[in-house]
């Protein structure tokens, strides 16, 4: 791996941190039952984040 592709990684994770934090704590709310627990929230919720990685991040916005 050239320190390039690694610089790139770093760079990619260290930025996905807040949206990582992100679902993180929708999981944990609903744990603790303040969002209702459902599928298609959480699938929303997913899919509306990711197009947010997706726009703030672009090139460096990980790819699944």
């Amino acid at each position: 791996m050239s320190p390039f592709d690694t610089f790139t990684k770093t760079a990619s994770l260290m930025l996905g941190l807040p949206f990582d934090l992100a679902r993180a704590n929708y999981a944990n709310a609903v744990r603790l039952g303040l969002i209702k627990n459902s599928l298609l929230n959480s699938a929303r919720f997913e899919q509306q984040l990711g197009v947010v990685e997706r726009f703030t991040l672009g090139p460096w916005a990980r790819r699944v």
